[in-house]
């Protein structure tokens, strides 16, 4: 016989809403087998038979909780827990079962098993919410194996249409509907939103920000706006003896100037502004030739899409100005624009309430990596929640997570998906 609880759960139960936090760390540690490495990751790529058993495994987990589960058009992995009102929109949370090829424990499958420990608890304490709760493992949330990442729920959010998602293939050419199709794990519902009345994901931080200040919780307001450009810049190929400095139109000149200048535009925005050369290329690439062009990848980020505008249109005069100055052709190809995301009021403050309530150190924060949430929020009123890892690592087998901030991060979980599922 079920129960179900008061209209202000945060305040009346939050006594006995404590999740089983051994119970989580060995669910994590199990599923870390599943594609283990020598140095202590995990190498479970998006759509292999390393995938398929770690979903198998969840699977057979959420049927002992006694939920439903069901695969979509894209291998979207979705279990339900039924509300005492079943056609209410249900409060969803997860993340992604898949990692890097040198990933770590917990990138994403932290957030689906917490998940999945957030019903478990309330199977424990035999508690029914007003609205049905819903997991999810989203497909490819990395793009590993199949580009671009977080293709799953990309089309599920309308970001890409099921025939793009389809079609996207790995470096032999395999395609994911070839593996959806090879690991039965092409669902018959539809990659398509439907009605959710929250959506929570629950991460580690991927960065340093929380360990260096001795915080437990993150409350995440929204994800960083991300612009990816193509900068080329083109002077005179000349040799590298004959010619003196004062006569050459080298292109590296002008990239001094302009990275020196773009590092003062991400202290003039500073604390959350970003500005990285990941890549960079000379051509013809002569040990002992002035290049004639440089092609430099520049990736400007910050959360307030009104200050990456503004980010934009400085870059481009900077170019224009130095290019100009040393009498070089500056060029910039955008490419990729991913606009700042601003999370649910409402979701956030019941993180913020569960954070409270619990007692736990925390500070509201903006994510600088993207997640499925950039995604679910489009469509469904969306908030995350951040623990640290040690060292800020992730993307590789040293990530580490203390079973006490595993155990914080779900506890916060449990109590904002309850105090939503209630409303």
């Amino acid at each position: 016989m079920s129960t179900s609880i008061s209209q202000d759960p945060i305040e009346d139960n939050q006594s006995r809403l404590s999740i089983n936090g051994e119970r989580l760390w060995q669910s994590l540690m199990l599923m870390a087998k599943i594609g283990a490495t020598d140095k202590g990751g995990c190498n479970r790529q998006a759509l292999t038979e390393l995938d398929k058993q770690g979903r198998e495994l969840f699977i057979t987990w959420c049927e002992q909780a006694g939920c439903e589960t069901r695969y979509d058009e894209m291998g979207n992995l979705f279990v339900r827990r039924p509300g005492r009102e079943n056609t209410l929109p249900p409060v969803l949370t997860g993340s992604h079962l898949d990692t890097q090829p040198t990933g770590g424990k917990f990138d994403g499958v932290y957030g689906v098993l917490a998940g999945l420990e957030v019903i478990r608890t309330l199977n424990d304490l035999n508690i029914e919410t007003l609205h049905p709760l819903e997991v999810v493992a989203w497909t490819n949330e990395e793009g590993a194996r199949f580009s671009p990442a977080m293709i799953g729920s990309g089309v599920w959010s309308g970001e890409f249409t099921l025939d793009y998602g389809w079609s996207r293939t790995d470096k032999q050419g395999i395609s994911i509907k070839d593996e959806l199709v090879n690991h039965n794990m092409l669902g018959a519902a539809k990659c398509q939103a439907f009605a959710v009345k929250a959506a929570f994901e629950l991460h580690i931080e991927q960065g340093p920000i929380l360990e260096n200040e001795a915080l437990q919780i993150g409350i995440v307001q929204g994800v960083q706006g991300m612009r990816w450009y193509d900068l080329t810049i083109t002077g005179k190929p000349v040799h590298a003896g004959p010619t003196p400095m004062e006569q050459r139109q080298d292109p590296f000149m002008g990239l001094a100037d302009i990275s020196k200048r773009l590092y003062q535009l991400a202290e003039q925005y500073a604390p959350w502004s970003r500005v990285t050369f990941g890549d960079i290329k000379a051509l013809p690439g002569s040990r002992n030739t002035v290049p004639e062009q440089l092609v430099l990848a520049v990736d400007l980020r910050h959360p307030e899409q009104a200050v990456l505008e503004q980010m934009d249109l400085q870059f481009r005069q900077i170019v224009a100005e130095v290019c100009e100055q040393y009498q070089l052709i500056g060029e910039i190809r955008d490419e990729w624009n991913s606009p700042a995301v601003s999370f649910d009021k409402a979701c956030v403050n019941a993180v913020t309430n569960a954070v409270a309530q619990l007692g736990y150190s925390a500070k509201t924060m903006f994510s600088g990596a993207g997640h499925d949430s950039v995604y679910v929020s489009r469509v469904a009123p969306t908030s995350m929640i951040f623990i640290p890892c040690e060292g800020g690592i992730s993307h590789n087998e040293a990530e580490n997570a203390t079973p006490q901030d595993i155990t914080a991060g779900a506890n916060v979980l449990l109590a904002a998906m309850v105090e939503m599922a209630e409303i």
